[in-house]
């Protein structure tokens, strides 16, 4: 395999393997691979996404084709790529294309029914993981300032520092999670307008944008209980904060909760961009802080299955955990008159993943009654979406604020 230049790359990152640990002192994951004159080599593996360093890697450049690109990354090898930039990316749209036929969505149940449905959501998870994996093998060499060491590439250390942090040394990475975090990058820096705050909320990398903006609506909208006033809100799962921000533009102190340092760094970022940071105190805890409040707000995942990163635990969470969770402490937490809200999609219940059976009688094993419930049509484009195969599910969704008292 013809090479142009590639030895200053591949000496820059397996010259600084001494004390392979972070800056906390624990031992970090680091990927392998052997030289064409068979000399193994190991650099630091960095996944933001927590996905482990590949079990096999060779190296490649420009005269690798998108066919020999494949069959490698498929048969579970992966790539670290030490050509051009821009080729990497081009090989990368190459690949996508190549799944993209050969993971064709399944066609969509001429009768919707829930079976069919939930069979259709778990063949299109399985083929978002196989992209997933596939396309994530073709890795880049990253200096220790996260710049690329590679013909034609973009200035993006600005991108890398603000996802990663300080770094000690010269690292590899996938080109797919790169990109990734350039566009969380640009949504930081551009913010997502939401229109309950007359302003912008600036979603870090692997926090969750809350650009299902009817939610946000449904907690702006809602009569505030009479107990909130004396006893304040508790926001379990702040995330950007965008719930805990509305709460305190509405005149409520809050305790906002979340348990990922990326979600507080965050809120307390968004709050003080919105002059918000003296109306909310934030916590480093599992669902809830000490004490009562008037007014518990969760916004938890809405579809029990698994999650295949730390982005997507924003969307998906086996067995509902951290609803079932919300939903047997609440009570505990509630002052006298307080009311719990829970917002919620069913889209769960349209894919036959949870039922709303299910869902009122967790409420009840938890002493809870149902006091009221508002809902909202969702407003994003894949509702509307008629080549979706589970666009039965989504175009009947329903998001709902219910609100939760002690029974």
């Amino acid at each position: 395999m013809r090479r142009h230049a590639v030895g200053p790359v591949v000496r820059g990152l397996a010259g600084e393997n001494r004390a392979m640990t972070d800056s906390s002192g624990a031992p970090q994951p680091l990927v392998h691979w052997t030289d064409d004159d068979g000399t193994p080599q190991q650099a630091r593996w960095r996944s933001l996404a927590g996905h482990p360093p590949p079990p096999q890697l060779v190296l490649a450049d420009d005269a690798l084709g998108a066919d020999a690109a494949y069959r490698l990354l498929n048969a579970g090898t992966a790539i670290l790529w030490l050509g051009d930039y821009q080729n990497a990316r081009h090989l990368l749209q190459a690949l996508g294309r190549r799944l993209d036929k050969r993971l064709q969505r399944p066609g969509r149940p001429h009768h919707h029914p829930t079976a069919s449905l939930t069979e259709a959501f778990h063949t299109q998870r399985r083929a978002q993981a196989e992209r997933a994996r596939i396309l994530g093998g073709l890795l880049l060499p990253f200096d220790a300032d996260h710049g690329v060491p590679l013909r034609r590439a973009p200035d993006l250390r600005a991108a890398g520092a603000q996802a990663h942090g300080p770094v000690a040394a010269h690292y590899v990475q996938s080109l797919r999670e790169l990109l990734g975090l350039v566009g969380a990058f640009e949504w930081r820096r551009k913010g997502v307008m939401i229109p309950a705050l007359g302003a912008a909320v600036h979603p870090h990398h692997g926090v969750f944008s809350p650009v299902r903006g009817e939610y946000v609506d449904l907690v702006a909208q809602a009569p505030l209980p009479a107990a909130a006033e004396d006893q304040g809100a508790f926001d379990i799962g702040t995330g950007t904060g965008v719930l805990a921000a509305v709460l305190a533009q509405r005149g409520l102190r809050v305790v906002a909760t979340d348990l990922s340092d990326a979600a507080l760094a965050c809120a307390d970022d968004n709050l003080r961009r919105l002059g918000r940071q003296r109306m909310v105190s934030l916590q480093s805890v599992d669902l809830f802080p000490e004490g009562r409040a008037g007014l518990v707000v969760c916004n938890p995942p809405w579809v029990p299955a698994p999650a295949g990163s730390a982005l997507e635990a924003a969307i998906y969470d086996p067995d509902s955990r951290m609803l079932r969770g919300f939903l047997a402490g609440l009570a505990a937490h509630l002052a006298p008159g307080g009311e719990g809200w829970l917002i919620l999609s069913d889209l769960a219940e349209h894919l036959g993943l949870r039922s709303r059976d299910q869902l009122l009688g967790w409420i009840a094993a938890a002493g809870l009654q149902v006091l009221g419930r508002l809902d909202t049509r969702p407003r994003h484009g894949k509702s509307a979406d008629a080549s979706d195969p589970l666009h039965a599910a989504r175009s009947a969704e329903v998001t709902s604020l219910w609100r939760l008292g002690a029974a």
